[in-house]
């Protein structure tokens, strides 16, 4: 579906190594080596990617077991680049880093001598710098700061520093430069706060889903808040194509919504890449389910700690969380009396026909397949819908121009709850592809309309 051609250089920007990948599904692709005008396949897994080279080492991340060598789902390898191109089928590869069950490898980066590693330990970032030795890996720790989210910006191939930034849910975006050599910080810039962020804390709490498995959340709440189900709460989550949800910074909802007393809930459910590819291969295609009751764990949990209640207690999700409002909208309503669905999925029966929809099929199966039609066709959306059902008045928000998710998917999830009696809030602005908006001023008004919705649904 897709070639990608790239070169390794050395710190000197000497070019090492021609290489090419050939895109076979969305998530799938082989890897070739270009020496002259003969590409050599390399007998690297159809899930793995190449992150960087560094010491004469080349750095492969594992997106798959390779039992025929001893890796895991997650690991980070490396190869001795030339003893690869001397003997592909030969080389050894050597682990440099394997997480635990509860990490993921998020982002690598590369200084001149050193190998930097940003991470998510139980959704929360940590950096780590590799040293290559004629005894392997040792890794030193960059000491940041905790419960927050880290992201590895530009590197100095000339020396060991690099950029790094770091944000939370209370905490502005902070700009920090690092020495990969030394391990010394030096904090050089500071978004400035958007809202007082005094009044709240920041919790992490896990639920217990259908089969067992343990989901993280994040609570961002009042300090004060009394735990009677009173607490006006806004659930987000998105649950797909590997997207980890970390803590972030958001002004228009710490003004509009944590500093009016609202509670903002994140929920780390399966089928995103917070403990790395086994987490979002656990939402795929057949497993489809366990995404959502991940998801409804979550919400009964908030509701069970009487943090909020199902008449204090709204979602919102966009995309692929706008699937997953739908599906919460037909499957568990009860629970809910506000739910925002942005620019969403709905018709998955057929999806693959709409729009972009066939690239996906490999994260929702292919509806032209009956046993995996048959999956698709219960928690369906669209075909779900019924009448007589106590379903919470929902706002549904797409673009005329999306060009990723086509809005007939929203047009058609308003059209029928209208067609089956249901009050409807429906917003379709031109402009502005999958972002809903095209301009600040345009963003500004749609987040204005969710705000208001939601203020009306769940604290008035």
């Amino acid at each position: 579906v897709s070639v990608s051609p790239f070169v390794l250089r050395d710190a000197d920007g000497k070019a090492v190594a021609v290489m090419a990948n050939r895109g076979v599904t969305f998530f799938e692709s082989e890897t070739y080596l270009i020496e002259g005008d003969k590409p050599v396949k390399l007998d690297l897994p159809l899930k793995s990617s190449i992150q960087g080279y560094v010491d004469g080492q080349m750095v492969v991340l594992m997106e798959q077991d390779w039992p025929q060598k001893g890796f895991k789902t997650g690991d980070l390898i490396s190869f001795d680049l030339a003893k690869l191109k001397a003997a592909p089928d030969k080389a050894i590869a050597t682990l440099v880093l394997r997480p635990t069950a509860r990490q993921s490898v998020e982002q690598v980066q590369t200084t001149r001598t050193k190998l930097v590693v940003g991470m998510l330990d139980n959704v929360k970032g940590a950096a780590k710098v590799f040293t290559h030795g004629p005894k392997g890996w040792t890794a030193q720790a960059l000491d940041l700061p905790a419960n927050s989210a880290i992201g590895l910006g530009s590197s100095d191939d000339k020396g060991e520093r690099l950029f790094v930034t770091v944000t939370g849910y209370l905490t502005p975006t902070t700009f920090w430069l690092a020495d990969a050599g030394s391990l010394k910080l030096e904090q050089i810039k500071a978004s400035p706060a958007r809202f007082d962020a005094s009044t709240h804390v920041v919790e992490q709490f896990e639920a217990t889903s259908t089969d067992g498995t343990k989901v993280p959340y994040f609570v961002v709440r009042p300090k004060d808040v009394k735990y009677d189900g009173a607490a006006p709460t806004l659930l987000y989550a998105y649950g797909g194509f590997q997207v980890p949800l970390t803590p972030g910074y958001s002004g228009t909802m710490g003004k509009l919504w944590l500093e009016r007393g609202g509670v903002y809930v994140v929920a780390n459910i399966r089928g995103g890449g917070e403990f790395g590819p086994a987490w979002h291969s656990a939402g795929l295609k057949e497993n489809r389910q366990k995404v959502y009751d991940d998801f409804f764990a979550v919400s009964q949990d908030l509701i069970t700690r009487k943090i909020t209640s199902p008449r204090r207690l709204g979602i919102m999700g966009g995309s692929n969380g706008g699937l997953l409002m739908g599906v919460a909208l037909t499957q568990r309503p009860e629970l809910y009396n506000a739910i925002v669905v942005q620019v969403p999925l709905f018709d998955m029966i057929r999806y693959s026909q709409i729009g972009a929809g066939a690239s996906w099929v490999g994260e929702y199966g292919d509806p032209a397949i009956p046993s995996e039609r048959a999956v698709i066709a219960k928690y369906d959306p669209y075909s779900n819908l019924k009448a007589g059902q106590k379903y919470p008045e929902v706002f549904i928000e797409t673009s005329t121009k999306d060009d990723r998710v086509h809005p007939a998917h929203a047009r058609k999830a308003a059209a029928r709850l209208m067609e089956l009696g249901y009050p409807v809030l429906y917003y379709e602005n031109v402009d502005g592809g999958h972002a809903a908006s095209a301009n600040l001023a345009e963003t500004a008004r749609r987040q204005a309309l969710e705000y208001v919705y939601l203020t009306r649904k769940l604290m008035d």
